[in-house]
């Protein structure tokens, strides 16, 4: 049973970071190890938003808008483990953060993902 695991976050005041993580375990053999990931974020009363992907082992990133030049996205393949590093975090970036992997269908925003974690709460004060 492959399993989707986050952690790292907290809270945290604005202007700080923090550094999520994403264990995926589990996988088969079978499986292919350069498999797209992605990381949501989901605010109460807020949309489902698409804020960082990473595909082809790691050579293709892509940001929203929101977060482009403040986030970081990696991944260990050795590990299966993938990172968001988010500095200058804002109010606005108080969220719950899923991690998702293995994309069934484009775009990635849609949400289209074949495993997702439980997710990983993030505060920021003002």
């Amino acid at each position: 049973t492959v399993q989707v695991v986050e952690s790292g976050g907290g809270l945290v005041q604005a202007g700080g970071s923090l550094r999520l993580s994403c264990k995926i375990s589990g996988l088969t053999p079978l499986m292919p190890r350069d498999y797209t990931m992605a990381w949501f974020r989901q605010a109460p009363g807020k949309e489902r938003e698409g804020i960082s992907c990473i595909k082809q082992g790691g050579r293709n990133t892509d940001y929203a808008d929101s977060v482009k030049g403040r986030f970081t996205t990696s991944r260990d393949m050795a590990e299966n483990t993938h990172y968001l590093q988010m500095n200058k975090l804002e109010p606005e970036d108080t969220a719950m953060y899923h991690c998702a992997a293995f994309l069934l269908t484009e775009p990635w925003t849609d949400a289209k993902f074949r495993f997702w974690g439980q997710g990983t709460q993030v505060t920021v004060s003002s």
